[in-house]
């Protein structure tokens, strides 16, 4: 097995489109730039489906901020936001029933 080691994007793009012209000879090309099969694989795969941005590397940044890369991971992250909106509503009617709650105790002590 390869050890691993850090690429650039430009590095990535440039092993993916050589393998997609060898015909989709993965374990060549793993060879020949010293990277493992699997990762040709997956950046070939990337490549397919999403062109250019799907080899960004994306790790370690926050979901919000990324700008999406197509329609379905647009739709999740306005499907999060609204999820979230839900739940700081529901969070605020709660108090909102507990302070009425709360006064017409005092109301009734009184």
């Amino acid at each position: 097995m390869t050890k691993p080691r850090k690429t650039s994007q430009d590095e990535r793009l440039k092993i993916a489109r050589e393998c997609l012209e060898n015909g989709k000879n993965y374990g060549e090309t793993a060879q020949k730039y010293d990277v493992s099969y699997h990762q040709v694989y997956t950046w070939v795969k990337k490549f397919s489906e999403l062109g250019e941005a799907g080899l960004e590397d994306r790790r370690g940044q926050r979901t919000a901020q990324q700008s999406p890369r197509t329609a379905e991971e647009e739709l999740k992250a306005r499907i999060a936001q609204l999820e979230h909106e839900n739940y700081m509503l529901k969070m605020e009617r709660d108090l909102l029933k507990k302070v009425k709650e709360l006064e017409r105790r005092d109301r009734w002590d009184k």
